[in-house]
Order: C-alpha cells, then structure tokens, then sequence
C-alpha cells in the first residue's frame, strides 16, 4: 500500500467538527492526534471539541428534529440507500482508513466495510415499514389509533473498535426511525466516522440531523449533553463501568437507553462436536479483529476427551499466524490498540501461567514501533484465574476442560456478562438444550461469528439492554401513542 494513496486519503478526511450541517473549528482551536497503533506515528491532527461546542451540536440536532420526524418515509429510507451505494464506491478507502486508525488488517476492514453497510441497506429499508394499528375497542365504544414517533433527539457514544459499524448500526436506525443525532467517535478512532459524515453529505444529508463531536475530553463534553432535557434517547457501545456511569447520568431525564457493553463469552466444544469446524469457528471468534471485539470469544471450555487435540490444533494455527501492519500482504494480527492493551493481554498470560496453565504459542509483548502482542494459546487454565474473569480484547485463546454438560454449562454461565455463547455440538438436542440453558442475548450454534444487520444484536445481565439491528433495532428509536377516537356510529 504506497504511502501517497495513505496520504491522500488522510488529506481527504475532515479535520473539523459537524455542526448545524458545516465543518467548523473547535472552540479555542483546540486540537487532538491521531496516530496508527502499528507505527505509533501521528497520522492527523483533528479538532477537540469543548462542552460549549457539544452544546452548539445539541442544539442543531434539536432545531433540525421537527422537519426531519416529519419527511417522508421513502425520503429518510432513500437517502440512507444513496449513502449505502456511496460506500460501495468508496470502500477501498474506507477500509484503508481504519486500517491506518485501528490497525486491524485490511482484509477484515473490508469486511466491516460490507458488514457496517449493510446497516444503511436494511434500515433504509426498514424506514418504509414502520407501522402501527388501528380497530375498535373491545366494548364498541371507540376506535383505537396507535402510531409510532420518533423518541427525538439522540446522543450516539461509538467505540474505537468497529470505527464504522459502530456509527452505522447506530446512525442508521435513528435516521430511519425520523430522529437527529449528535455522535461522538471514539477519540482513538475518530476519522472513519469524520469520512462516513462528509459520505452522508454527499449522500443528500439535511443540515442538523447528523452531528459529529470528536473530543478527548468525553465525560466532559457527554455529561451536559446527556442531562439535557431536549435529549432522549442515548446510545453507547463500549465497557460495563462507564455504560453504567452512563445510565445513572441518563436516569436523571427518564432517556430511552440502548447499551451495548463488555463481554465474557464462553465456546463451548463437546466431545461430539466436528472438530474441523470448531476450530475453524475459534480462530474466528477468538481473533477476528485481533481479538478487540467484544463478541470475542474469551473462555474456551473443551470437554476432557477432545482437550488435547482441540489444542494441538489450534496452537498449529495460531502458530503460524503472521504478525504486522495491516497493509502488509498475508497480515491476521495486526497491532492492539495501545500500550494498556498489550499490558493488559501480558498480565492476564501471567496470572495464567503463575497458577498453573500451559502456554503453548506466544505470550510475548512483540519488540519495535506499534503496540504488537503475539498470538497465544493458553491450556489447562485453572478456576480463580484472572483470564477467566475479565474481557481478555486481545489475540490470547484461552482453554479450560470439562466433564459433562451440566458442567460445561455451570462454567459458561459463571459471569456477570451475558452478551454472546458459542457452542459446538453434532447433537440437535443439545443444540436446543443450549439456547434455553445459556445466559447470553446471542448465541452462535456451529459458527464462530454470527453478527449480521438483520438480527438483534445486545446482551443480558451487565452485557447491556435495548438492540441494535433487525426488526428490533429501529424500535429502539420510536415511541409509542395511543389514541382514542369516539364510535363513529355512536
């Protein structure tokens, strides 16, 4: 990937805020870095926005509400359809913006180019069929209307992992559901979201209903927004601390909330399962994006019998995984984000290893510029370990044997967390068993990754509430009236 094609690319991204439809310094002139986790090199300087300017968004996302709930259907569904095939056309670039942001390879960035498009497909088309009802009561004595409005204004909190998908799942829906929006990027990754917004201008985009805030003061900037009375509805996606921290703040105005937060997901393989397979589904949901996903899967719980050959396996495959700048030609492990990743990722090995497991592949920080962590494989992990516990969000596989089913399912059910459960098992009874027994919001049965535009995406306990995605996900954005209407034949 040549250096002029980055660089004009980077050129081509905004580097001010959006704000009432225009592009405009933050207040103060105040200015953030961004720089590529594979090099540690700044990569562009964008603005900063103060509380004042996440006042001025606010306030241009309210006054632009009124005539956007009141466009038509098809306008709000063809508009989001025209950003859709302007990011078809534009998809090389996109990919390599968050490569360059994130780090993830190029590959899999095109990948999330496909999979965060097709939010605007499926809500643009979702627009168009928002509905309600309308009958007469059970006693005769009226007739009853109830219609669906959009909540209003809405704060959307994106995380750095999924630079697009993120903004599109939550964007896309609002916008189709009637609302207006004020989003604020991850500061870690803000110019993808930057580059999608000047898309959506192109795409036809109404001055007001979107605005973009890249801060590195968030709490600062969020606070105010959220506690604002003409706000009502937020969004976040990102860890259970601060959603939680979050929702205390969005209590204080009743807010429609939508939380998408941290993960522990269990994979659960059983002495049955088609071993081919599930390893194939472990590299996939344990590495996908470098292991920074929080559907990633995080404890690897084998039965006994198929432990050491499930392991062989896999350690064969990460072994020869290749480590890089996600441009590179042949790249599957790209860089963490930050030097806290790649510290956090050691010290969960660490305690791992001090308590008795096995390192069968890696486990080293990787010398030089950027923020690399080798692929690992860890086995016979012991209970009361550290890794077991916590969101790993990084490239280490983790594995653990069990007995029995009740065991297997005691172990995966053993967290706070309830966002997603991956099994593997030939048995349709113990399929079916899982998806009762499972204390998670989603749950991938012989796959190894299961996120798709068209299905619910949110998790149970400190996973999160509300969906984001399918038929469920634009509800996320409406509210409900009933009215009644005196017996036209009274």
């Amino acid at each position: 990937m040549s250096e002029s094609r980055e660089s004009a690319l980077l050129a081509d991204v905004p580097d001010g805020l959006f704000i009432g439809g225009r592009w405009r310094a933050a207040e103060g002139g105040r200015t953030l870095t961004v720089r590529d986790p594979a090099t540690g090199q700044p990569v562009k300087t964008i603005a900063d926005a103060s509380v004042a300017d996440g006042a001025a968004a606010l306030d241009a996302a309210d006054a632009a509400f009124p005539a956007w709930s009141r466009t038509p259907h098809r306008e709000r569904a063809e508009l989001l359809r025209r950003a859709f095939d302007l990011l078809q056309e534009r998809r090389e670039d996109v990919a390599l913006l968050m490569t360059v942001e994130m780090g993830k390879p190029l590959a899999e960035a095109r990948g999330e180019v496909t999979y965060g498009g097709e939010f605007l497909r499926w809500f643009g088309e979702e627009a168009a069929r928002i509905q309600g009802r309308y009958g007469a009561n059970p006693e005769g004595t009226g007739r009853m209307i109830v219609s669906r409005h959009a909540v209003g204004p809405c704060y959307l909190i994106t995380p750095w992992n999924f630079p697009l998908a993120m903004a599109t799942r939550k964007i896309a829906p609002a916008l189709a559901a009637g609302c207006t929006v004020v989003i604020k990027p991850a500061e870690l990754t803000p110019l993808t979201t930057l580059y999608f917004t000047k898309l959506l201008q192109d795409a036809g985009l109404p001055a007001g209903v979107v605005n973009v805030l890249t801060t590195s003061r968030s709490g600062a900037v969020s606070e105010p927004i959220i506690r604002d009375p003409r706000l009502r509805k937020l969004s976040f996606t990102g860890s259970t601390p601060v959603g939680q921290r979050l929702l205390a703040q969005a209590a204080e105005g009743v807010l429609r909330t939508s939380m998408e937060l941290g993960g522990n997901a269990p994979f659960l393989v059983f002495d049955d399962a088609d071993l081919d397979r599930a390893v194939d589904g472990a590299l996939a949901a344990k590495f996908r994006n470098v292991g920074q996903a929080c559907t990633a899967a995080n404890r690897f719980l084998v039965h006994r019998s198929v432990a050491d050959e499930f392991a062989a396996r896999v350690t064969e495959r990460v072994t020869a995984m290749r480590i890089g700048r996600g441009t590179e030609e042949g790249v599957v492990i790209g860089p963490l984000i930050d030097d806290r990743a790649v510290a956090k990722a050691h010290a969960l090995v660490t305690d791992a290893v001090e308590r008795g497991a096995t390192v069968r592949t890696g486990g080293r920080e990787v010398p030089g510029p950027g923020t690399f962590y080798e692929p690992t494989v860890v086995s016979d992990v012991q209970f009361g370990s550290d890794i077991l516990r916590e969101e790993i969000f990084g490239p280490v596989l983790a594995i653990v044997p069990f007995d029995d089913e009740d065991e297997a399912v005691r172990l995966a059910n053993d967290t706070e967390y309830g966002l997603v459960s991956y099994v593997y098992t030939e048995s349709l009874a113990r399929g079916q068993r899982m998806i009762d027994r499972l204390e998670t919001g989603m749950m991938g049965l012989n796959v190894g990754v299961l996120s798709n535009a068209a299905a619910p995406f949110g998790g149970w306990k400190l996973s999160g509430l509300g969906r984001e995605g399918g038929a469920e996900g634009i509800d996320e954005y409406l509210q409900t009236k009933y009215t009644l209407t005196a017996d036209p034949y009274a």
